[in-house]
């Protein structure tokens, strides 16, 4: 018996649904990765509105349904308050690079460490589970404010969450993998890295997050080998560092298309480098800064030993230095250039003292 005959003779199909299609006969080819996100992006299903009214939750490309509750309160409407030119790109990577802290960290290579070395390790840990907390908490809340035509940009924010999470649960367990623990909180939620919490909008948000903040911490990761007694700490940080970049790619070319697309804001935004730069010159929005809790576990981690406290204090400054040096590779990639030529930003100046030194 048919489904039709089971129904019975009296039943009859409504099919209105068959009339509420986005574009038919659209088809998507698969490229030489798989199925991406911007091999999706065709036709009117890749037209990204430059502002959105859907409150509905309406997949973007879907027919619109009469009578639908409003399930959203997105504050973000306008697309050039998000969006980036290869969030599909950066998505697709962040799926393909996925890790696991549990198997792909070879925990077994840590072996007893000097008391100092171990503190010095476990204090950072603790740090870098404090501003990874923050990191991903933050993100977390705009997905949810963010309407869903805009949902590639919406896609990377949720992996970043993802990283976040998986980079403060590898912090702890190496707080916990040799004999140690954490050690005292820094304090650095209610500094410069919790304000990010106080953000307007998106993109301050973004300026904070990914361009100061993940991007100080970019330049601790990727100088990880440096203070890496094993080859799990080494592999720690390396890890942790190719999830920081996508994270702060996503914030500068966020910034490029922002710049491009809304030069009413360029003043708003240079306010925003302003209070980063006054944090990062002063050491208060700085992890390499002058606060002893952070500085003096980094200076012994990098120079071997509270007996090489010296040493390792050079490789700090030099540490710092880098750091300021990628802050501004990252706000001249994003447009904002010109604050080091007009005399805006004193960047130039502490490099120049720097080099100097």
């Amino acid at each position: 018996m048919s489904e039709a005959e089971k129904l019975g003779p009296d039943y009859e199909l409504d099919l209105g649904w068959m009339d509420q299609t986005g574009p038919w006969d659209t088809r998507a080819e698969e490229g030489r990765n798989g199925l991406t996100l911007a091999d999706i992006q065709v036709g009117e299903y890749g037209r990204v509105p430059d502002e959105s009214d859907n409150q509905t939750g309406r997949p973007r490309g879907s027919a619109p349904r009469s009578g639908s509750y409003r399930i959203g309160n997105y504050a973000v409407r306008t697309k050039s308050e998000i969006w980036l030119d290869n969030a599909s790109f950066l998505y697709e990577e962040a799926l393909q690079r996925q890790w696991s802290s549990a198997t792909d960290v070879p925990w077994h290579t840590i072996e007893p460490l000097p008391d100092d070395i171990e503190q010095a390790q476990c204090q950072m840990a603790t740090f870098l589970t404090e501003v990874e907390f923050v990191a991903g908490d933050v993100p977390a809340r705009w997905v949810s404010q963010t309407t869903p035509d805009f949902f590639e940009a919406r896609q990377l924010l949720t992996a970043q969450v993802m990283d976040e999470s998986r980079h403060m649960d590898v912090f702890r367990k190496r707080a916990m993998a040799n004999g140690g623990g954490l050690m005292a909180a820094t304090g650095a939620t209610s500094g410069f890295v919790g304000s990010i919490d106080l953000s307007r909008d998106f993109t301050e948000m973004s300026a904070r997050l990914h361009i100061s903040g993940e991007g100080a911490v970019l330049t601790i990761f990727r100088m990880g080998e440096l203070m890496a007694y094993n080859d799990a700490e080494k592999a720690m940080y390396r890890l942790c560092a190719q999830d920081e970049a996508r994270h702060v790619a996503y914030g500068v070319m966020h910034m490029r298309y922002m710049a491009e697309t809304a030069p009413e804001r360029h003043e708003e935004i240079n306010c925003y480098f302003d209070e980063a730069e006054a944090g990062i010159l002063s050491g208060s929005a700085n992890p390499a800064g002058q606060a002893p809790i952070l500085s003096e576990p980094l200076a012994i981690l990098l120079g071997g030993g509270i007996a090489k406290f010296d040493e390792g204090f050079k490789k700090l400054v030099a540490l710092r230095r880098r750091q300021i040096q990628e802050y501004k590779k990252r706000v001249v990639s994003a447009g904002f250039g010109a604050r080091f030529e007009n005399g805006r930003s004193r960047i130039n100046e502490i490099l120049e003292q720097a080099a100097a030194a």
